[in-house]
C-alpha cells in the first residue's frame, strides 16, 4: 500500500543524485529508491531536439530500516519520422518489510509492485510537447497517473521555459477489507533555464500539488497515552516547493577538461505544517575518454506535521504518528560510474555504456521513539542501481 509522503513528491527529479523517495506500504512503507536513469531518461528531453533513440535496462536495490526492495526496469525509445518519439517503461519491486511500523503494530510481510508506462513526446520547431500514461498495481493499491509536458527555448536557447501538469487517480484496498478509499492528485510545474556564461547555467522551478481523499495510511496506528490507535488524516493536501540549480562547468582555455559541479536549494511547505530544506551538491568529471565519474552530496531536514505527535496526550480530530510527518533529517553521499563502449557503429547499437550508482543515507528522527526501547529512532540504508544503455 502507498502513501504520498506530504514533502516527498519524487525530490524534485534530482538528477544531482539520481534519488527519487516513495511511500509504499502497510505500516509505514517509506523507503527511496533509485528509478534513477530510467525515470529520467524517460520523462526529460531537450526543447531542441528529440531524445535520442535508446533502451536501458536496470537492477535496483534498497536495504534499510528493516525494509528490502529490488527490482528489474526496463525502457524502450524510438523515433518516429524527425518529429516524434514513443518510450515504453516497465518497473518492477519486490518488497520484504519488517520496519520499524510493521514490527511493532504488524506483522513482517512480502509484496510486489509492478509499473508499466508509455509515453510520446512530439517535436515543433522549438516547442517539445510530451504526454505520458502509467499504471501502478500492487496487493492493495492501484494508481493512474496522466502527465503532460511542454517546453519552449527562447533567445536562440539561451532560455528555455518549460510547464507541466499531472493527474492522478489512486484506488486503496485494505487486505482482508471490503472498504476501497479513493485519492485524487493535480500537479502543477513550471521551469525556467537559463544560460549565464558559457560554463554556467542557471535553472528554477516551481511545483504545486493539491490531493484529496483517503491521504492516510490504513495499517498505521497512532498512540494515545501509550495505546495505539488508527490513525486520521485531513482528506486534502496542498503543498508547493521552489528549487534553485545552478552548474558550472570547467575549461582550460578553450578546450573543455570534461568536469562540472553543481548546487542546488529546494524549500518545501504544505498546508500541514511541514516545511522542509534541501542542499544538494555534486561534481563529475572525466577520466580519459570513456570513464565518468560523480560524487554528490544532500541534506535534508524538515518539521513536523501540525497533528503528529509520537505519543498524544488526549485523543483528537486528526492524529498522526507516520515518522515521516516528525521532525527528521537525513544525509546523504553517493557516487556513479558510467563506463562508455562500443563507440562507433555495431550491428544496429551505435553507443553503450554500463553505470553503477550507490548512495548511503543516514535517517535521525528526533521525536519519533523506537517503542521497544524509548529512544529516537535512526537507521542506514543502501541504495544500488546498475543498469546498461545502448544508443542505436
Amino acid at each position: 500500500m502507498r502513501v504520498r509522503c506530504a514533502m516527498r513528491d519524487i525530490e524534485n527529479d534530482d538528477t544531482a543524485s539520481l534519488l527519487a523517495r516513495r511511500r509504499h506500504q502497510p505500516g509505514s512503507r517509506l523507503w527511496p529508491l533509485l528509478l534513477g536513469g530510467l525515470l529520467l531518461f524517460a520523462t526529460s528531453a531537450s526543447a531542441t531536439v528529440l531524445p535520442e533513440d535508446r533502451s536501458d535496462m536496470m537492477y535496483h536495490s534498497y536495504d534499510g530500516g528493516g525494509v528490502t526492495v529490488s527490482g528489474p526496469a526496463l525502457l524502450v525509445r524510438k523515433s518516429v519520422g524527425d518529429s516524434v518519439s514513443l518510450f515504453g517503461r516497465y518497473y518492477v519491486d519486490t518488497i520484504s518489510s519488517a520496519s520499524i511500523d510493521v514490527v511493532t503494530t504488524a506483522s513482517p510481510y512480502t509484496d510486489r509492485r509492478e509499473e508499466y508506462q508509455v509515453g510520446i513526446d512530439y517535436l515543433h520547431g522549438s516547442t517539445l510537447m510530451g504526454m505520458s500514461f502509467s499504471n501502478s498495481k500492487e496487493t492493495d493499491y492501484l494508481a493512474d497517473t496522466l502527465n503532460l509536458n511542454v517546453s519552449q527555448d527562447l533567445f536562440e536557447g539561451l532560455t528555455t521555459v518549460s510547464m507541466g501538469y499531472s493527474q492522478g487517480y489512486d484506488t486503496i484496498q485494505p487486505i482482508n477489507s471490503t472498504e476501497q478509499h479513493d485519492i485524487n492528485r493535480y500537479k502543477y510545474r513550471l521551469g525556467l533555464t537559463q544560460v549565464l556564461t558559457p560554463t554556467v547555467q542557471l535553472g528554477v522551478s516551481y511545483e504545486g500539488i493539491a490531493e484529496e481523499g483517503y491521504l492516510n495510511n490504513p495499517y498505521r496506528y497512532a498512540r494515545v497515552l501509550g495505546a495505539f490507535v488508527p490513525e486520521v488524516y485531513p482528506g486534502t493536501h496542498d503543498s508547493q516547493a521552489l528549487a534553485v540549480r545552478i552548474i558550472k562547468g570547467f575549461s582550460s582555455g578553450t578546450r573543455a577538461v570534461g568536469e562540472s559541479a553543481r548546487g542546488e536549494y529546494r524549500y518545501y511547505r504544505d498546508n500541514w505544517g511541514i516545511t522542509s530544506n534541501t542542499l544538494a551538491l555534486g561534481y563529475q568529471r572525466y577520466f580519459g575518454t570513456s570513464l565518468l565519474g560523480e560524487v554528490h552530496y544532500r541534506f535534508y531536514q524538515q518539521s513536523a506535521a501540525s497533528f503528529y505527535s509520537d505519543n498524544f496526550t488526549s485523543e483528537m480530530t486528526y492524529m498522526a504518528r507516520d515518522k515521516e510527518l516528525s521532525t527528521f533529517k537525513d544525509n546523504s553521499l553517493g557516487l556513479k560510474l558510467t563506463w562508455y563502449f562500443l563507440n562507433g557503429k555495431y550491428a544496429f547499437v551505435d553507443r553503450m555504456s554500463l553505470n553503477f550508482a550507490y548512495d548511503y543515507i543516514a535517517f535521525d528522527y528526533q521525536d519519533f521513539t523506537d517503542v521497544r526501547t524509548g529512544q529516537p529512532y535512526s537507521f542506514g540504508a543502501n541504495i544500488l542501481q546498475l543498469f546498461i544503455s545502448a544508443w542505436y
